[in-house]
């Protein structure tokens, strides 16, 4: 079911430790951001999911000022945040939908200023299900730097989905036309987005959400699937 109204979202306040600014998006038209007694929902920081929802981790890579926030922002809000959120060691961005009739949580992270020293700390990939690498089509560097990003990431994260996508197409309409061969070569599925308009954002997010729930269904590394089971042993 398509939805055409994203319910208005709430950005909570930082939560001290590893977290910059956590928002939570319900896509559900009906509960609209709040729950069955008409009060907003919050995050609880100690509770993940819900009986009956499945959780995965989105993770968002790429160098300083490609837009990996603003993308996100522009997937769960319908709008374009002309603002610095933090520099902090982590931003998380918690959403909740559906997919085959599963109820999902899917927790997207973005490396709030981190990238900037060129890496990543290990805990960022930990249990991640999906990565979406991010580029800036206006500045040729970011894409240079693509193969060290995906380096990282499959030492890592060896076996999950991974997108690539070149943001600000908006900038340089040339973009759109244009072959790249680091994500052909490693066989990386390429979107051509802008979050300034919204071009191709959804479908980015929604294939990056599907890849994501189906990895953590039959995950492929050997660690995975145990914790997959384990994860399951605790639900019964």
């Amino acid at each position: 079911t398509s939805h055409t109204h994203i319910p208005k979202h709430s950005l909570l306040p930082p939560f001290f430790l590893h977290f910059s600014v956590i928002s939570e998006v319900n896509m559900s038209e009906e509960e609209g951001g709040k729950d069955a007694q008409g009060e907003d929902t919050k995050i609880d920081y100690d509770k993940t999911t819900t009986k009956g929802e499945l959780a995965v981790k989105v993770i968002c890579l790429g160098d300083s000022a490609v837009g990996k926030s603003k993308l996100v922002e522009r997937f769960l809000m319908d709008g374009y945040q002309h603002q610095q959120l933090s520099t902090f060691a982590l931003t998380l961005y918690r959403y909740r939908t559906k997919v085959d009739d599963t109820d999902v949580l899917v927790d997207f992270w973005d490396t709030a200023g981190q990238e900037r020293f060129q890496t990543m700390h290990p805990s960022y990939y930990h249990q991640a299900h999906a990565a979406i690498l991010v580029f800036d089509g206006t500045r040729k560097v970011t894409y240079k730097n693509l193969p060290n990003w995906y380096k990282e990431l499959r030492q890592n994260r060896p076996e999950i989905p991974c997108f690539c996508a070149v943001n600000k197409i908006d900038e340089n309409e040339d973009i759109a036309g244009k072959a790249f061969a680091f994500p052909e070569k490693n066989n990386i599925p390429m979107y051509y987005v802008s979050a300034s308009n919204g071009t191709n954002v959804v479908k980015l997010f929604k294939d990056a959400i599907d890849a994501a729930f189906q990895y953590k269904k039959n995950p492929t590394d050997f660690t995975d699937q145990i914790m997959e089971e384990l994860e399951m042993d605790m639900t019964l």
